[in-house]
């Protein structure tokens, strides 16, 4: 029989949580430092590089991660996504427990155009003063389309991200579901099965050890 009774339960483990405030910092100093350019480009790639090793981090620990970060326990197909929408617009919001459909694509979006962002910063060429590490292995064609890609992409990056803090506004207004304080505390108060399934955070050091590790490999080529 099912428990009925809420309790508190370990939605998001240490090292999802690290990842989500480490990429929040690090994508506010590369905001930051890529408007301001001159001297604070060059913290601007440290950042970049940094937001690869953590993106490198994210993909292979929803492969291995505890439960909830897993890619299997919240990528849904489209009609999951297209019923999970209308119960929003027709107020039968039903919670979830880890990320929720639409927040399990919003997550699949945010870490394609990271990896794509800092991918192409690897290249790129402001023609002045700053260039990407692996800027002397491409054409300049090559590296002007990809500066290109670039430039647009953080236009893409920070709509995703205000379309992200828009939603938790939302849910914390509309469905009175607090989306921060889990991210926090890693716990949510939940009636029925609690599916807990935290992974080691050994294993989540290691894991961004060895990314950290290969984008240092990367960027010194």
């Amino acid at each position: 029989m099912a428990n009925t009774s809420p309790q508190r339960v370990l939605v998001w483990d240490l090292p999802t949580r690290a990842f989500h405030w480490l990429l929040v910092a690090l994508v506010v100093c590369s905001v930051v430092t890529g408007n301001l350019g001159g001297n604070a480009l060059t913290y601007h790639l440290w950042s970049g590089f940094a937001i690869l090793a953590l993106v490198a981090f994210r993909i292979a620990w929803g492969f291995v991660g505890g439960r909830h970060a897993r890619f299997a326990s919240f990528v849904r197909g489209p009609r999951a996504v297209v019923a999970y929408a209308k119960g929003l617009a027709t107020g039968r919001h039903i919670p979830h427990l880890g990320h929720n459909p639409l927040g399990g694509w919003s997550v699949i979006a945010m870490l394609a155009a990271l990896l794509l962002q800092a991918g192409t910063g690897l290249f790129v060429d402001d023609e002045i003063a700053t260039q990407g590490p692996l800027n002397k292995y491409v054409s300049g064609a090559t590296a002007a389309l990809l500066t290109t890609v670039h430039r647009v992409n953080a236009k893409v990056l920070v709509a995703l991200v205000v379309l992200h803090v828009a939603a938790v506004v939302f849910y914390a207004v509309a469905k009175r579901e607090n989306l921060v304080r889990p991210m926090i505390h890693g716990r949510k108060t939940w009636t029925g099965d609690p599916a807990e399934g935290a992974a080691s955070p050994l294993l989540g050091a290691v894991i961004l050890a060895l990314a950290a590790g290969l984008v240092y490999l990367l960027v010194t080529l």
